[in-house]
């Protein structure tokens, strides 16, 4: 499956391995991720494609935001992962 603008995916290579993402932007290979925590929309993360792992293709506003590229800030991101985490891994910290 493709990553697009807006999905959740999880790093699976170098410090950040384990941590979700929101996919804010895709430039070819490359995607750029924020968490709103340590990586914030102002400073994306640039990782490549093939170092994450598709998670989830949420569906709610903050995704229709991003799609549209309209203005996002770090607390809706880190709302909305914390909400994802509690809904699908209720043991599971970072």
């Amino acid at each position: 499956m493709d990553i697009a603008a807006a999905n959740i995916v999880r790093s699976n290579a170098g410090r950040d391995t384990g941590k979700l993402f929101f996919v804010l932007k895709v430039e070819g290979e490359y995607l750029l991720l924020a968490d709103g925590r340590a990586r914030k929309v102002e400073a994306p993360k640039r990782k490549k494609a093939r170092h994450v792992l598709f998670v989830s293709a949420e569906g709610g506003r903050l995704s229709e935001k991003i799609r549209k590229a309209e203005k996002v800030t770090n607390s809706e991101l880190r709302r909305a992962l914390a909400a994802f985490r509690e809904e699908d891994y209720p043991n599971q910290e970072g």
